[in-house]
């Protein structure tokens, strides 16, 4: 069966008007080549008030069209919408006498837990000096572990228990709380040191606590086989698989474990996005009134660290640098998030606004880096259009 088709709310009928000059932006971009589709969509006070799409899914002028029902492979964004949900919800747990879970997980999560009680093969065998004993979930969240921000661990490892060994024997490049470093390998420690807490795997956990009860039609590791042709390509691989990569996760490392990890993996189309970001904004509830998360959670989570000196970072969550993906109108407390192959999320909780953005800009290869110019600019768009 083809994936869900997104039902384009009646407030978001008008957003092609409202929301011209942002729309303008991504068709440039797409004349530009800077990709060849994008799907976006803006919440504001609670309401979806823009969901549209652009382009196609290759620069082919017969392939599909791109539509606001698209499926793109998410990339980073799975480290806020999963790894970091997760972290909230058993975050969560230990500070509310609730029964939300539908099965209770073992633990707890302590943000200063060391990572090597939780995963011992971290530091077991490690020199005097190593300094990986002080590493602690909480550095892992706000990528300030010392940990190297990438490791092609693919290359000499092809199963997920050869991948999840290698990450584990990386050394530090930075001693921990000194440097903030975003990476992925941190976060695909942190993926395993959750589902250890849990007591479940991040898959299923995602899908019972997080999808389901926000309402998530599409988001999900793994694509049926039957969605490939609905999902746009993100990549003609050369190198590592050797084929078009369509409906299967882009980032190697993350194929390598299984295509579900910490730091990549999933999938969705913008309106499910969007629903993540409703919670967020509604201090933790669900579009029904369930409170996902404690209100107190949402906020310390989206609270940019004040360690190491100079860092961006929130815990999960990116904050507006200078200069920002999101533009010059979004407020110092908003918190977003980019995906490599061209997606992004920012939050503005000060507007109550949302925006997403998904596109396939690794289309044919990684090389153009033109998106680094347009998320400014229509997220200056949007926001100006709100403005007046």
């Amino acid at each position: 069966m083809p994936p869900p088709q997104a039902t384009i709310p009646a407030s978001a009928l008008k957003g092609r008007e409202r929301f011209r000059a942002a729309h303008e932006v991504l068709e440039r971009a797409i004349q530009q080549r800077a990709f060849p589709g994008a799907a976006w969509g803006v919440l504001l006070d609670g309401e979806v008030v823009a969901l549209d799409a652009g382009g196609r899914f290759t620069y082919d002028p017969d392939s599909r069209e791109v539509t606001p029902s698209t499926i793109f492979d998410l990339a980073s964004l799975t480290k806020v919408m999963v790894t970091t949900a997760m972290a909230m919800l058993l975050y969560d747990k230990g500070r509310a006498n609730r029964s939300s879970f539908q099965q209770e997980p073992r633990g707890v999560l302590d943000l200063d837990a060391r990572l090597g009680d939780i995963l011992p093969g971290f530091v077991i065998g490690k020199e005097p000096g190593s300094h990986k004993e002080q590493v602690t979930l909480r550095m892992l969240l706000a990528h300030s572990s010392g940990l190297p921000g990438y490791g092609p661990l693919f290359e000499k490892n092809h199963t997920p228990e050869a991948m999840m060994r290698a990450a584990l024997h990386l050394p530090l490049e930075a001693q921990p709380g000194t440097r903030a470093e975003y990476s992925d390998i941190g976060f695909i420690l942190l993926g395993k040191a959750l589902e250890v807490i849990s007591g479940d795997l991040m898959v299923r956990f995602f899908s019972r606590e997080i999808a389901s009860p926000l309402g998530l039609e599409t988001a999900r590791f793994c694509p049926p086989d039957d969605w490939r042709h609905h999902i746009p390509p993100t990549e003609e691989d050369r190198v590592y698989r050797r084929r078009v990569i369509q409906g299967e996760v882009q980032d190697e490392n993350c194929h390598a474990i299984g295509g579900i990890s910490g730091h990549a993996g999933l999938f969705s189309h913008t309106l499910d996005v969007l629903r993540f970001a409703a919670c967020i904004l509604n201090e933790g509830r669900t579009s029904h009134g369930r409170q996902l998360f404690l209100p107190d959670t949402v906020k310390l989570f989206a609270t940019r660290q004040s360690d190491p000196p100079g860092t961006t970072r929130a815990l999960g969550w990116d904050t507006p640098s200078e200069p920002s993906s999101a533009g010059r109108h979004f407020a110092p407390e908003s918190v977003g998030h980019l995906g490599y192959a061209g997606t992004s999320l920012w939050i503005d909780p000060h507007r109550r606004l949302a925006v997403a953005l998904l596109t396939n800009r690794t289309w044919p290869d990684r090389s153009n880096k033109a998106i680094q110019e347009v998320r400014p600019a229509f997220h200056d768009a949007v926001a100006e259009a709100i403005n007046h």
